[in-house]
């Protein structure tokens, strides 16, 4: 099919591209960008989409997809459609599944199951067997599989002495460790330690415990002059070790999950195991400190931490329901409604967050908008007001905080891989 995006704004801050055109996209190629004629529409399916922006892709570089193991949870099928409807055409997959992506036939699997969705799915390999922290995965093995960083998460890289030898395998593949930042010796808690913490009589979780893997984490970057990725930041003294370590020059990078700069631990008040996270939702203090690294590029990119549950697992006490929520058809929405219509980022930092960095952080090729690149586009309203509704999830579970809150900014369709995801509707371009 032949179709013609009218009257829309193409943005691409890395093309230093802003202007109101239309686009032909033709077997999921574009061929034109300006005017349309009367001939392409006579041959086009034309969508008219005055004030809405298409700009590359949006990525998100932290997703659990739970396939192979928890099929009850998550499927790579059911987790890419939700990446579709909440305006992601790329996904990597963590690999805390079971078994883990700590082989390469498990890569393979992920890949073969995901080729024919709309939205990329690049999965990420586990740093140690089963992700134990005690024996290296066959680092180079998953890499040649299709591996494009390497992470333990769920749990910190064990051990310095494995995390050196790590790092010092993924810096010939020029690919990053992602480390879930925790001092399991400090952990098992179920919220932050604060006063929030002694109120509600829940064992505690010290900031401190992220701080001090940050702080490892950078020192062994440093030294071997490698690449460390901190997963969902969330602590003020992080942030700060992490601004410092690129003012010194050391290669690292950070992501932050919408919840952790939307939400403080006052939300546990209410026991909803929804709001139960690991990292724990934090204070004021940590969030301020969040959005004002978002500002200044301390933190590179926006992630979901998307951790599907099954609805009896969360309908338990609140110590004993697992960590995580569904975040990837709230993210576009939270990061909006909190960092755009608040002036904490401009729309060029938006996309880069969104779209751009974590791409760049995985080395993978950023979509153009230009006549010839495939069409690899996520069309957004960033003033659209819209209400949260779980029901209406595309994911396999509903595990979210976010339900009827009230939010602006959404994505309205998808594109790549020569299909289009527009209400609710897979279609062939």
């Amino acid at each position: 099919m032949k179709i013609a995006l009218k009257n829309i704004i193409a943005f691409n801050p890395e093309q230093n591209l802003n202007k109101k055109t239309s686009l032909i996209i033709e077997d999921g190629i574009i061929t034109k960008i300006g005017n349309i004629t009367p001939e392409d529409s006579k041959n086009s399916k034309v969508y008219d989409l005055t004030d809405k922006y298409c700009s590359p892709g949006f990525f998100d570089m932290h997703v659990h997809l739970r396939e192979p193991g928890r099929e009850d949870k998550e499927t790579i099928e059911t987790g890419a459609l939700a990446a579709a409807n909440g305006g992601f055409t790329g996904i990597a997959c963590m690999p805390n599944t079971t078994p883990a992506i700590d082989s390469a036939e498990v890569v393979t699997f992920i890949k073969e199951k995901a080729k024919n969705n709309l939205v990329d799915i690049f999965p990420v390999g586990a740093v140690t067997v089963e992700r134990k922290g005690e024996l290296l995965s066959p680092m180079a093995e998953l890499y040649d599989a299709g591996a494009v960083a390497f992470s333990d998460d769920g749990v910190a890289v064990k051990s310095s002495r494995i995390l050196r030898t790590a790092l010092e395998y993924a810096k010939m593949f020029n690919l990053p460790i992602i480390d879930h930042c925790e001092d399991d010796s400090l952990a098992g808690g179920a919220m932050n330690e604060s006063f929030n913490s002694t109120l509600l009589g829940l064992p505690p979780i010290p900031s401190v415990a992220e701080d001090i893997i940050v702080s490892r984490d950078l020192l062994l970057a440093e030294y071997l002059d490698a690449r460390i990725h901190i997963a969902h930041i969330s602590t003020r003294r992080s942030v700060e070790l992490v601004r410092m370590a690129k003012s010194r020059g050391i290669k690292v990078s950070a992501e932050v999950t919408p919840h952790h700069f939307t939400l403080t631990d006052d939300a546990v008040k209410t026991y909803d195991t929804n709001t139960k996270m690991n990292p724990p939702l934090r204070t004021n203090a940590d969030v301020t400190a969040i959005l004002e690294a978002l500002k200044d590029g301390t933190i590179d990119c926006i992630a979901s931490d998307h951790a599907p549950h099954a609805i009896e697992e969360k309908e338990v006490e609140f110590e004993d329901a697992p960590n995580g929520i569904v975040g990837l058809e709230t993210q576009i929405g939270l990061a909006f409604t909190e960092l755009f219509h608040k002036k904490i980022l401009s729309l060029e930092q938006m996309i880069e967050k969104l779209a751009i960095n974590a791409r760049k952080i995985l080395n993978i090729p950023i979509p153009k908008i230009e006549v010839g690149a495939e069409a690899n586009l996520t069309i957004f309203d960033p003033d659209e007001i819209w209400t949260v509704d779980i029901s209406k999830f595309k994911s396999k579970s509903k595990n979210s905080p976010f339900n009827k809150r009230l939010l602006q900014g959404r994505s309205f369709a998808v594109l790549n891989k020569g299909k289009m995801y527009y209400k609710g509707s897979f279609i062939e371009i």
